[in-house]
């Protein structure tokens, strides 16, 4: 854990789940990071919807919920005690619950927060150079094999010119003979 922080990183981490193609924190768990109630949290979120597109905050389908459910580990009566989806917020979403949520802890688990995606992102970035990296190589190995092959294929066309040359030479022939 860092100096200022109040949760360590992985902490943040282990929260956040892909859905939708985006990373995004259930409002369960950004409730217990900011040391609220779910209700609370999404009492605030609601009375202040303007604040919240689509692309901020969205509601699980009763699938994703099926599928969330199912992946969590440890049978967790409140989790499984939910009777409809809980809503999700996406990184913008979690940015504006900081002026949604006005409490101390808030405001810095949000700063804590903003870093943890932007590490990640940077992250993200410095594996995508690698996977680049990867693929040029592998282009060039595929290169490679194409001429190697192309070697063996010139050396298989040697190989039968010399073995019809030597069966020409060997062949009985007929006709005058000095």
């Amino acid at each position: 854990m860092k100096k200022g922080s109040l949760l360590p990183d992985e902490l943040i981490i282990n929260k956040i789940v892909l859905l939708r193609d985006q990373k995004v924190l259930v409002d369960r768990d950004l409730a217990e990071l900011y040391g609220v109630d779910t209700r609370t949290l999404n009492q605030a979120v609601k009375r202040n919807l303007k604040r919240f597109p689509e692309d901020f905050m969205f509601q699980m389908t009763k699938e994703e919920f099926e599928i969330w459910r199912s992946q969590t580990v440890i049978s967790n009566i409140d989790k499984m005690g939910l009777r409809r989806p809980p809503y999700v917020f996406t990184e913008q979403g979690v940015a504006m619950l900081s002026s949604v949520l006005n409490s101390d802890r808030a405001i810095l688990v949000n700063i804590q927060i903003m870093r943890v995606f932007t590490k990640m992102r940077a992250l993200l970035e410095s594996h995508k150079e690698i996977l680049r990296k990867l693929e040029s190589i592998e282009k060039k190995d595929i290169e490679q094999d194409e001429k190697i092959l192309l070697i063996f294929e010139y050396l298989k066309h040697l190989e039968q010119a010399k073995q019809e040359e030597t069966l020409f030479r060997e062949r009985k022939r007929i006709g005058y003979k000095p």
